[in-house]
């Protein structure tokens, strides 16, 4: 059946490009991005786990950050609140952090977080976790909850046809480069349902993790710390 199982093909920008071609890459990415509100589910998710007191001031870790454009969008919007939330972002390429020129940034992987246990209110990763495969999925949630004191929070794709067309209008629309076009086809094929995420959740040790699906586009994964 059509997307009935993640595809395993590596993305163009897994591997690493030069600093030319991965800022094309984020130019393009941080304006599909917008258009799908990908910093929506942390604004609708964070407060209702963690209530408006704990929000006034969280330290947040953002796994897989990439250019740190996550970070820096949820401390704006923070800051409208009169909340103070400081985002470090983590990320294995060097290069998509140098992006990040304002941000605090630490550079290491999303498998062994270079982290002390409970460092941090919250662990969050947006669109990174169908990069990797379903084991590394396990050790990034076993990581991520050993490393955050109150919450982890996951955001992905959710692979189904209609994301997958919506996407492939969306491309068609506006010029983008042809590896970021067959990358962002290929995140959809990659990514998640929510009973392989809920598996995978409970292989972590996270039994009590909810698994979701917002508007069709995005499963999300919420881990609250009792």
């Amino acid at each position: 059946m059509f997307l009935s199982r993640r595809s395993a093909q590596a993305e163009y920008f897994d591997a690493e490009r030069p600093p030319q071609e991965l800022a094309e890459f984020y130019r393009s990415l941080n304006a599909v991005n917008r258009f799908f509100a990908f910093a929506h589910p942390f604004q609708h998710w964070v407060p209702r786990l963690l209530g408006m007191e704990a929000c006034r001031s969280l330290s947040i870790l953002d796994v897989g950050a990439g250019d740190g454009t996550l970070g820096r969008e949820l401390s704006r919007w923070a800051k409208h609140r009169q909340w103070s939330w400081t985002v470090t972002s983590l990320d294995s390429n060097c290069t998509a952090l140098q992006f990040n020129s304002h941000g605090m940034n630490v550079a290491g992987s999303a498998l062994a977080l270079p982290c002390r246990d409970a460092s941090f209110d919250l662990v969050i990763a947006s669109q990174m976790a169908h990069h990797l495969a379903d084991k590394e999925v396990v050790q990034l949630l076993r990581e991520a909850s050993r490393v955050a004191r109150a919450a982890v929070v996951i955001s992905d794709l959710h692979r189904n046809p209609l994301l997958l067309f919506t996407l492939w209008l969306l491309l068609a629309l506006r010029p983008h480069p042809a590896a970021f076009r067959a990358d962002a086809l290929l995140s959809v094929r990659r990514s998640w349902r929510v009973k392989e995420l809920r598996g995978l959740a409970a292989q972590a040790g996270l039994e009590r993790a909810c698994v979701g699906v917002a508007f069709g586009a995005r499963v999300t994964l919420t881990s609250l710390h009792t």
